[in-house]
């Protein structure tokens, strides 16, 4: 099979996340502030289409996989548009699991109300780090150039803290924790030459000033290593301790308790992990009196990544069941 598709495909490679064979040319973002942005189309069978999710398990994790073949930088949001019409269907588990794209696509069109859309960074990402909030800092310079070598690798001399929180933020995550040279290897992309000198409350690093001057040399081994934490977005409630509870995740900036029928103990061990409370020592459904508002989540996703808001589905629900989670930590809520 494999065979078949290096056959058919070219293989595009961006260090944060693994290699994915992907057929030449069947994904688009359009009608956005640029290519990295807009409504998700895709061509099958010489046919461009708009595309909807029908599994509800789009998330951030699936739009990152089409990012990464528009060698643009790491999904920043992930939506839909109201607009009826005929669309591809596409299944994200499929796409998540390094199939080539066009394979996770519906064998026949089908009516949606709805089509998805994804907006990417289009100026900067952090490569070869433990999640897309950490690792080797790369500038794309020309954002009208679409190839490996429009990336650039930042000189710890040309970027500060105050850099450094335009980034984060630019990226969707919370503030910067480490600002280090060479903190994720020294990196094969060019040295750029520019000095920011962004003022902290940019939205974007592109809009920040740089100096006039031009450096001539910088070792690879002085090539920025950011780290930003990962914005809270999860938690455990209803005991006495916020290592037991009902689990909740921050999703659009409101708490909702999470929901996944097929949650195991695996994924309750990610959460665990992230809380600093040891492992999952038990994971269960929790009954509510009545229905209510949750997110949808995915398990596949959270044994993948810390990151876990990016695993919280697109489509709010409503539902009598919750998550619940028993960690081996012990940890005393503060929780009003």
């Amino acid at each position: 099979m494999l065979a078949e598709v290096l056959n058919l495909c070219v293989s595009v490679f961006y260090e944060s996340l693994p290699d994915i064979y992907l057929c030449s040319d069947p994904v688009r973002l359009v009608g956005g502030a640029s290519s990295c942005a807009g409504r998700l189309e895709m061509k099958k069978q010489g046919v461009w289409k708009a595309v909807d999710d029908f599994h509800w398990e789009w998330n951030l994790n699936s739009a990152d996989v089409l990012c990464k073949h528009l060698d643009c930088g790491p999904a920043v949001s992930t939506g839909t548009q109201a607009d009826q019409r005929s669309v591809w269907g596409i299944n994200p588990l499929c796409l998540q699991a390094e199939s080539a794209a066009l394979q996770c696509l519906s064998a026949e069109t089908q009516t949606s109300s709805s089509v998805l859309s994804i907006t990417c960074s289009d100026s900067v990402r952090l490569v070869n780090g433990s999640s897309l909030c950490s690792g080797r800092l790369q500038v794309r310079s020309n954002q009208s150039v679409r190839s490996n070598q429009s990336w650039f690798l930042v000189c710890e001399d040309d970027f500060d803290l105050q850099d450094a929180e335009v980034v984060c933020r630019e990226l969707g995550c919370g503030a910067p924790l480490v600002l280090q040279g060479a903190l994720y290897g020294e990196g094969q992309a060019p040295m750029g030459t520019k000095e920011f000198q962004c003022g902290g409350s940019e939205s974007v690093l592109l809009d920040c000033g740089s100096s006039g001057s031009r450096r001539n040399t910088c070792s690879p081994a002085k090539a920025v290593g950011l780290t930003c934490s990962d914005t809270d977005v999860v938690r455990l409630v209803g005991e006495a301790s916020s290592c037991a509870g009902g689990l909740e995740m921050k999703h659009e900036g409101e708490w909702r308790p999470a929901e996944d029928i097929y949650w195991h103990k695996e994924a309750a061990n990610t959460v665990c992990r992230l809380l600093n409370c040891g492992t999952a020592v038990s994971t269960d459904q929790k009954t509510f009196s009545s229905h209510q508002a949750v997110w949808h989540v995915s398990s596949i996703c959270f044994r993948s990544t810390l990151a876990l808001k990016r695993c919280v589905s697109r489509k709010s629900l409503s539902s009598g069941n919750s998550i619940n989670i028993t960690c081996s930590g012990n940890n005393i809520s503060l929780r009003c």
